[in-house]
This record gives C-alpha cells, sequence and structure tokens, in this order.
C-alpha cells in the first residue's frame, strides 16, 4: 500500500517537533557566575551605551528631561541561543535619593525581553531610560519589574525632536530611549523586563548589602575606582540640584 505524502511529510518533521518541544518546556542551563572582571565589563559597556547616546542628537536625551531624572537605567540586551525571540542582557540602575537628592552609586540589574524591532540593525537592544518619579524604581525591589506594564512608558522625547516635549509625556513614570528613528515621543511602548541582581552586586562591591540599600543608603558602600566615570557622567548630564521647596506667590494687591 502506498503512503501518502503527508505521511512523508509528518514522519520527517515529528522528530523536529519532538526536538522543539524538549528544549521550549527545558530550563534553560544558567551560565557560571560572573567574576569581578566580567561585571567591571558590564558596568563599562552601559557607560558607553549613554555616552553614545548623548554624542548623537538623533538620540540625545533632552536637559529639560534629565532635570527631572529620579532614576536612570541602561540596559544592553541580546538574543540568547537558538530559540527564536528569547532575549537575555543586563543593565545598570542609578537612583536620584530623595534625602538629599545625589546620585548613589550604580547598580547591576538582569534585562531581557526586549524586542529587537526597537533598535535599527544589530542583534543587540540598547536601551536607556529615566524615571520621572520616586516610587517606580522600588517596583524593582520585588520580582520581574515588566517596562510598559507595572508602570506606563513612552518613548521620550530626544534632543532632535524639542517640538514632540510636552507636559503629558514628561509626566509619565519611564521614558524609554532606543536607537530607532521610527519611534515617537510619547508612542506607548513595553521594552522587556528587569529585575535585582543581587549576586552579582555582592561580587562587584564586595559587601553583603543588596539593591535597596545600596540605592538609598548613602554611606553603605563606597563607589569603586571602575563605576567613577559612570556616576561623573550621570552627574554632568543630571546635576545633583539642590530641591527647592515651591511656595504659591500670594494674591496680588486689590
Amino acid at each position: 500500500m502506498k503512503k501518502s505524502a503527508r505521511f512523508y511529510l509528518f514522519s520527517f518533521l515529528a522528530p523536529a517537533l519532538a526536538f522543539a518541544a524538549v528544549f521550549a518546556v527545558a530550563p534553560v542551563p544558567l551560565r557560571g557566575a560572573d567574576s569581578r572582571a566580567d561585571l567591571t565589563r558590564q558596568f563599562e559597556t552601559c557607560e558607553a551605551i549613554i555616552r553614545e547616546f548623548m554624542a548623537d542628537k538623533n538620540y540625545a536625551i533632552p536637559a529639560q528631561v534629565l532635570q527631572l531624572a529620579r532614576a536612570i537605567v541602561i540596559t544592553n540586551q541580546y538574543e540568547a541561543g537558538f530559540i527564536v525571540g528569547m532575549k537575555s542582557g543586563y543593565g545598570v540602575m542609578m537612583v536620584k535619593r530623595p534625602d538629599n537628592n545625589t546620585w548613589s552609586v550604580p547598580v547591576l540589574i538582569r534585562a531581557g525581553g526586549a524586542s529587537v524591532g526597537f533598535q535599527i540593525g544589530g542583534k543587540n537592544v540598547e536601551t536607556v531610560l529615566v524615571i520621572t518619579d520616586d516610587d517606580t524604581p522600588k517596583l524593582m525591589f520585588g520580582s520581574r519589574f515588566n517596562i510598559g506594564v507595572d508602570a506606563k512608558a513612552v518613548a521620550g522625547p530626544k534632543y532632535a525632536e524639542a517640538e514632540a516635549m510636552n507636559r503629558d509625556i514628561l509626566n509619565t513614570p519611564v521614558l524609554v530611549y532606543v536607537r530607532n528613528k521610527g519611534l515617537m515621543a510619547g508612542a506607548t511602548v513595553k521594552a522587556g523586563w528587569m529585575s535585582r541582581n543581587d549576586e552579582a552586586n555582592r561580587v562587584f562591591f564586595n559587601t553583603k548589602y543588596t539593591m535597596p540599600e545600596l540605592l538609598y543608603g548613602s554611606n553603605f558602600v563606597k563607589a569603586p575606582d571602575e563605576v567613577k566615570p559612570l556616576i561623573d557622567f550621570i552627574r554632568q548630564i543630571a546635576p545633583e540640584v539642590a530641591v527647592k521647596a515651591v511656595r504659591t506667590p500670594p494674591p496680588p494687591a486689590r
């Protein structure tokens, strides 16, 4: 009896489908713990990313936006393995402490899930997030923080499109910057997820303190020399201006 073409097609595809199913449900093997030298390179890469953003007027973040920054996050994501759509990566985060309005040390985070479609060309997705309130950064203290889901996120206005800047955009908790000329300011975005990486910070800073203490404790750790260039650059583009009380002017005399 002759076997149909459908039978041969199924016979050919079945092993491949079974193989794919195993990898779809199996946990992805974790890489070994990063050395301090590896972690230093992550800080240096993120510093290079934000310097490159600010050096290009097509992607630079305007001073008006940086004045509002209560936290800055820089991420570098890339394709991980052969499983389509899976992204992995890392990033750094700094907050401006509410008590004294000074920038914290940068801490390492995990990042992933962003779309390559965000960025023109290449396999990496480089992102800078400007967070405009004091509460949103603390969402990272729990489990995974989904950008655009757990807090509203829109594409931030760039230096080259000052006309797109308005109060509604600037009041958004998360302003997202990526290298994509087609992403219009104010467009709602979902830029993947972020999560804390206490293990990496423990290795790099040689401390038992975790993300909350490192970000919001003034004297928990001293900034290592390797991260001082990044801190200095953030202070340069987003100065530690003293917070001034806002007073309502008296009504005019009648």
